[in-house]
């Protein structure tokens, strides 16, 4: 706190002039400090309020693409198991074609098999006949 001299009718003037002076200087300086505090806690308010902004835009943007990757998701298992099954369709249809095809193999070789029994026998029978002729041909008097 100022004290002040004391002249012959109270303080002197000049003193309290200059404390007034040095006062309002003071004061003056408290209310330009305090008017650019406040402008930036408004300034600081402002982008505050444009990064909740931000933060709620992310929030939905997350949102959005945890639903489309759980859409994805579901809808590559979706195709997965329609795959599968459509491939254990064809595996059957594969299968069942290739035992088809095997049986008919298996019945053109018993018929291949029974064929060539049949042709030794006839030509056995041939070769036979064909002996039996040559044998025909010595006992046969040739007379010269």
């Amino acid at each position: 706190m100022e004290k002040f001299n004391t002249a012959f009718s109270g303080y002197k003037k000049e003193e309290v002039n200059k404390f007034v002076d040095d006062v309002i200087k003071q004061v003056e300086s408290m209310i330009n400090n305090m008017k650019a505090k406040d402008l930036q806690i408004k300034e600081l308010e402002a982008k505050l309020e444009h990064y909740k902004n931000l933060e709620n835009t992310f929030n939905r943007a997350i949102l959005v693409a945890e639903e489309a990757g759980q859409q994805i998701r579901n809808s590559a298992r979706s195709e997965a198991s329609a795959l599968i099954e459509d491939a254990k369709r064809n595996s059957d249809r594969i299968v069942n074609n290739a035992l088809l095809k095997a049986e008919q193999v298996q019945r053109d070789a018993e018929r291949l098999r029974r064929n060539i029994i049949t042709f030794k026998r006839r030509l056995r029978d041939i070769l036979e006949n064909q002996l039996e002729l040559v044998d025909d041909i010595d006992r046969l008097d040739i007379k010269e």
